[in-house]
């Protein structure tokens, strides 16, 4: 199935629970709004553009529960900041919530809202073949690619963004590596990047964080291509860590690329402006419920960190590969 899609039977957002990765496959049917904030929030579902759709399919269940449009405003308010971060999230909520509005009953709320829901799921796979036709240009016969955190289907509806660049280039007879990052602290590239390329069997070497720069002097990797929450004015958001592993391309004179669509793009904001999502202290004190810190230590666990263009070769988007100079972007090709 897609990572997250609506299931007409059951009146439910169905989505793989991304938290037992790797160690066992579920998909989890939340039927009410308060289920998908909380699916959300603890990482069941996560990856901008699936946050796209899961806020679109949010209105839906909304709609189908809410008694009139105040109470439906409320739970999608709670929806829309359920993770401050990706803009995708606000995105999907605010693109069904207009449709939704276009009604004047609560059954064609409902309608309106689901069939806009679809259609974001659709355009995020439609999107990704394009953005990964675009960054599979990039990609010479026989390069090891850099990856951090999941930007692959586990993170879209489908397909992938940074993923999706290595599948594209796969599907074109070139041979591709892949060294996975495994991105503390809830390592979502050891579990979720690693699980997806061996279904794929595509060849894959896990790596800890703190190894990429080794791996770079090494000469064991010749591209660094990510993923984004939120592309803003002077660079890219995106899960932390990735702005370490930028500054060390950079030194190795390695390039460094994001695979985002177009709808994780919010240049007119600063990235001063943009609220990073600051998560509990349990996901530093504990691994795989094991304390592994003592519990009255100070923990600082910001989710997200920004990295300036003037560490990005190229933004790989469906409109084509923008290049980055000087702190802004310049269209490559179209």
């Amino acid at each position: 199935m897609n990572t997250i899609e609506w299931d007409d039977d059951t009146e439910s957002v169905k989505l793989i629970d991304q938290t037992l990765l790797p160690g066992e496959y579920r998909v989890v049917a939340c039927r009410r709004v308060t289920e998908l904030i909380e699916a959300i929030k603890r990482l069941r579902v996560r990856g901008a553009p699936a946050l796209g759709a899961a806020g679109a399919y949010g209105v839906v269940l909304a709609c189908a529960n809410a008694r009139d449009k105040k109470k439906l405003r409320a739970e999608v308010e709670q929806l829309k900041n359920a993770r401050p971060t990706a803009i995708n999230l606000s995105y999907g909520v605010i693109r069904a919530l207009n449709a939704a509005l276009a009604a004047s009953t609560m059954v064609e709320m409902k309608e309106n809202a689901l069939e806009e829901a679809n259609r974001i799921a659709e355009e995020d796979v439609a999107v990704n073949r394009k953005l990964g036709d675009y960054g599979s240009a990039l990609l010479e016969d026989g390069d090891v690619v850099l990856t951090h955190c999941n930007a692959g289907r586990l993170a879209c509806v489908d397909w992938g963004t940074a993923l999706g660049v290595i599948r594209s280039a796969i599907a074109k007879g070139k041979r591709i590596e892949v060294i996975a990052s495994e991105t503390r602290p809830l390592n979502q590239g050891s579990r979720l990047t690693c699980w997806e390329l061996n279904r794929d069997k595509i060849p894959v070497t896990l790596i800890t964080d703190s190894m990429s720069a080794a791996v770079m002097r090494e000469g064991k990797v010749d591209k660094v291509i990510v993923g984004a929450d939120r592309v803003v004015r002077e660079g890219v958001i995106n899960k932390i860590g990735t702005y370490m592993h930028a500054v060390v391309a950079k030194a190795h004179k390695i390039p460094f690329y994001v695979a985002a669509p177009r709808s994780s793009f919010d240049t007119d904001r600063s990235y001063k402006d943009v609220v990073i999502e600051k998560r509990s202290s349990e996901e530093l004190l504990f691994c795989a419920g094991t304390q592994i810190a003592p519990l009255d230590v100070n923990v600082y666990n910001p989710a997200f960190d920004f990295t300036p263009f003037e560490l990005i070769e190229a933004v790989i988007t469906e409109t084509g590969v923008y290049k980055s100079v000087q702190n802004q972007l310049l269209i490559k090709n179209d």
